[in-house]
């Protein structure tokens, strides 16, 4: 079947792009309470030892949003958003063994022996790691402007890390330890794309609640024992703002951004944290440091400031996800509908034609000349 031609008018294009603007914000708001959840974690560190902590952190993530959950259940909330099938289940398991496990136990270990403020900008790392996963590995669409802009983010990542060849300085494993974590995340976030069409609260919770019941058993094994009530309490609240919260909106930024897009504004979090991390802590970063910070906020703004337009063919697809009849879901209803937007349903795309400002998401997976 040959594809339709659409023909453009203001309002579908406008309406694009205030969704490519929401997913802009989302992604900011879950960098911004990632941020600031590395150095609170940081403080934590000297009182519970680094996998009960992370362990703890994702607990504190699962439970937080099975309540959110079960009072939405309660409240008999009208279905918007596509339940997890029985084929998002091997994505899910490895998003949450590199993401949910091995991740925050290489975070946590590396911020017991990091600076907090070089633990937070070392963090951009996840974004530059996020994005070639997702350029080699799933095909995504790489422009210069965006090549660029990891390339900055790599040069300030290295320059922050680096350290002279001396016998007196030892080699710096914490950075060596965040960098693993930057990587755990990175295919983390490559293969939560693939289920990013479902509810993002459920993809976050299951995360959550596996990563931390696996991450708690292992420290209770190894013999650590769980903090006092108070401080418990404040590692899961933490981990629910800083990692459930976080998650969910990082899952709803990858709809409309893509890959690499939603790693690059999520690289925004390092500099909150860092900012955080100078008001908590007597450290006095150096030339070096502000250097490095100056290089990947060059690189976070060629990403921002990127514009991508062609005209496209969009191939015949059938998915499930929520969804509004925008330009891309114009479709009939194989059952009564009141018409409220948005809402989630089994529907297949025709092919079409057309041409607007666009990101890889979940219906710009296309190949470029």
């Amino acid at each position: 079947m040959a594809p339709k031609r659409l023909i453009e008018e203001n309002a579908p294009m406008e309406k694009t792009n205030r969704d490519h603007t929401r997913g802009i914000l989302q992604a900011l708001a879950a960098a911004a309470l990632f941020g600031l959840s590395t150095p609170l974690a940081k403080l934590l560190t000297g009182s519970i030892a680094p996998v009960l902590l992370a362990g703890l952190l994702y607990a504190g993530s699962g439970l937080g949003l099975s309540l959110w959950m079960l009072l939405r259940h309660l409240r008999r909330q009208p279905l918007t958003e596509a339940p997890l099938t029985r084929r998002d289940a091997p994505w899910l398991a490895g998003a949450v063994l590199f993401g949910g496990v091995l991740g925050p136990l290489l975070l946590m270990l590396g911020l017991a022996q990091t600076p907090a403020s070089t633990a937070s900008l070392l963090l951009n790392l996840e974004a530059v790691l996020t994005a070639v996963l997702a350029w080699v590995v799933f095909r995504e669409n790489v422009d210069r402007r965006v090549a660029l802009g990891m390339l900055a983010i790599v040069a300030g990542t290295v320059l922050l890390s680096w350290r002279p060849a001396s016998a007196s300085v030892p080699f710096p494993w914490g950075a060596l330890a965040i960098a693993g974590a930057c990587l755990c995340w990175a295919i983390d976030n490559n293969l939560t794309r693939a289920v990013a069409g479902g509810d993002p609260v459920q993809t976050a919770a299951i995360k959550g609640g596996v990563a931390g019941a696996i991450n708690i058993a292992i420290a209770l094994t190894l013999g650590y024992r769980l903090p006092a009530a108070l401080p418990l309490l404040a590692t899961g609240l933490l981990g629910f703002v800083g990692y459930g919260l976080s998650l969910v909106l990082f899952v709803l930024a990858l709809r409309g951004l893509g890959t690499a897009r939603t790693g690059a504004y999520f690289s925004t979090a390092p500099f909150v944290g860092a900012a955080l991390a100078l008001l908590l802590f007597p450290e006095q970063p150096g030339l070096t440091f502000w250097l490095a910070g100056a290089l990947m906020a060059l690189g976070v703004w060629l990403h921002v400031s990127e514009r991508h337009a062609h005209e496209h063919e969009h191939a015949a697809l059938a998915h499930n996800h929520r969804h509004r009849h925008d330009e891309h879901h114009q479709h009939t209803h194989d059952f009564p509908w009141d018409g409220q937007e948005p809402h989630t349903h089994p529907h297949t795309h025709e092919p079409l034609l057309h041409s607007h400002p666009h990101y890889p998401d979940s219906h710009h997976r296309h190949r470029h000349p």
